[in-house]
């Protein structure tokens, strides 16, 4: 497992409130819902690329959603 970086956050309540009503939609942890959030982001935006098992994992869930979809 990687190491994690603890560090205090501080926000709106009626942002964190929106935060943990879709983290619970998502059946994740506030935390985790903005760790998955935060690097998706990242991504997205081309400062973080994926490493080869984040890639593959990402490829099945793309493939997933297609087949879900037909």
């Amino acid at each position: 497992m990687s190491q994690k970086k603890r560090f205090l956050l501080r926000l709106d309540l009626k942002l964190y409130e929106v935060l943990e009503k879709w983290s619970a939609d998502e059946l994740r942890s506030v935390n985790a819902q903005i760790e998955y959030l935060l690097s998706e982001a990242a991504r997205k935006s081309g400062r973080w690329k994926a490493n080869k098992h984040q890639k593959a994992a990402g490829q099945q869930q793309n493939n997933t959603e297609l087949e879900d979809e037909s």
